[in-house]
């Protein structure tokens, strides 16, 4: 079946291209070099261990009036420091400031301050300025962008690979484009049966909605959703729908409950009913799999994956986001994608940065590793069963969510409470987030505060693999 499988989408891509081709709308990338100055050394440092500066990426200070309006719960606007008096002994404006440790971030592998990043982009910044010129398809697409292209295609096991400005455009980019193959091969508004079908997870990210919410405006895409993880149900809902052109999408690792989708069970549904699987591997990319190469390494499936879309702000430390995929599935999203055409393409030092971040964790392993011996010293320290860097601690409403956060942010800690509609109203939470350069220490302080305001005794499933703590 799996031959099958590719063999349809391949054949509908192609055709849709084709389409494309003949209305003369087939957009190309053609990359603009940029000549790189012979003064400087293009090689990259790497390090077998934690130094200084990683500390950069989980610590930092908030001013006292910043600090006060947190603990208050006061709306801002990110004014109160213009107002404050400068600081005596520093000189600086905004007076005291508080240190704090941030266990709310996404730089899980704390690249966001690495060296070798940071001297990518001035590097490339001295060399050639912040461009971009334009969108990618006009003048803002350059050696740069296809190098780090390149790279992610190799991270993630693909033909190829398309960079867009953020995570947000790549995932709007790919629903807009897959949703158009029913429009093309049909030659104009698909009837109910040459329409896509797109089956998404319940939990899926708000780019994916947004992106599936526009394309089901528009007419091209008819929309099942499927309850959270719940194979049986994707299943009923597959098997009972009698479209052709399936495409199910989920996230890997989710953001806000730190759950990983069923990526075997789904691989199997795949081979059974045909359809194009796509998976948003934001917050798995770089930190799980021997290499990095995200969710669909980790459980042994890349080559059963067909489109991995993801971040370049989450452990690349950096901005902007990227869809892997075949050339033809690249091809038609650069065609099709609208939040990738009419987007200004990344800027030249960021996607300089974030290929040397790529580069730079795919040599420094011991990144991964850390980050993963935070998540069994987390888990052997409080008893919580957790399975990712993402812990998820559901204190119900608003006001208990508040108020541990304050209690953390009163210890040192900055940890967010998420409220809607981020979430349900009765899921209030904590979403703690661990880094490879955070210490044991640094968690035996958290889980210290933590004890404070949560009853880890008390912890327990949902319906999910979430977990609910009582205050």
């Amino acid at each position: 079946m799996e031959m099958v499988v590719n063999l349809f989408w391949d054949k509908w891509a192609e055709e849709a291209l084709s389409k494309l081709e003949s209305l003369k709308v087939l957009r190309s990338l053609r990359p603009i070099h940029l000549i790189p100055s012979q003064t400087q050394s293009d090689e990259l440092v790497f390090y077998d261990g934690m130094r200084q500066w990683d500390r950069a990426s989980v610590e930092v200070q908030i001013s006292e009036p910043t600090y006060q309006k947190w603990l208050q719960d006061i709306s801002s606007a990110g004014d109160e420091d213009d107002i404050a008096e400068d600081d005596e002994e520093t000189g600086v404006s905004g007076g005291k400031y508080k240190k704090l440790l941030i266990f709310s971030g996404n730089d899980y592998l704390g690249l966001s301050s690495h060296p070798t990043v940071i001297k990518a982009a001035i590097k490339a910044a001295q060399e050639h300025g912040m461009g971009p010129r334009g969108s990618a398809l006009i003048c803002g697409y350059t050696n740069y962008h296809r190098l780090l292209e390149s790279s992610l295609a190799d991270l993630k096991k693909k033909e190829d690979c398309l960079v867009c400005p953020t995570g947000f455009s790549a995932n709007m980019a790919f629903i807009t484009a897959v949703a158009s193959v029913g429009l093309l091969l049909a030659g104009g508004k698909p009837k109910n049966d040459e329409r896509v079908a797109i089956f998404s997870d319940a939990l899926n990210h708000a780019s994916i909605i947004d992106g599936i919410r526009l394309a089901e405006k528009q007419g091209n895409l008819v929309n099942f959703v499927y309850r959270h993880c719940d194979m049986f149900h994707l299943n009923a809902l597959l098997s009972s729908c009698t479209m052709k052109k399936k495409v199910v999408v989920t996230d890997s690792l989710f953001s806000m409950d730190g759950d990983f989708a069923p990526i075997v069970e789904l691989v199997k549904l795949r081979r059974k009913h045909g359809f194009l699987l796509a998976i948003d591997d934001a917050h798995a990319t770089l930190v799980c799999g021997e290499t990095g190469g995200g969710a669909a390494e980790k459980y042994k499936c890349e080559s059963d994956v067909d489109i991995c879309i993801g971040t370049l702000s989450k452990a690349s430390g950096c901005h902007g986001g990227f869809i892997a995929c075949s050339k033809k599935w690249k091809q038609l999203i650069q065609s099709r994608g609208r939040s990738f055409i009419f987007s200004t393409s990344t800027p030249v030092p960021i996607a300089a940065a974030a290929h040397a971040a790529v580069t730079v964790a795919k040599k420094e392993t011991w990144r991964r590793k850390a980050i993963w011996n935070r998540v069994l010293e987390f888990r052997a320290m409080t008893g919580i069963p957790i399975t990712s860097p993402i812990i998820s601690l559901i204190v119900g409403n608003e006001e208990k969510a508040l108020e541990a956060s304050r209690h953390l942010l009163k210890s040192g800690f900055h940890v967010t409470a998420i409220r809607p509609p981020t979430v349900p109203s009765n899921s209030c939470r904590l979403r703690i987030a661990l880094s490879a350069v955070h210490t044991q220490d640094d968690l035996r302080k958290l889980i210290t505060a933590l004890s404070k305001c949560i009853n880890f005794q008390e912890i327990g499933f949902n319906f999910s693999t979430n977990y609910s703590a009582k205050l």
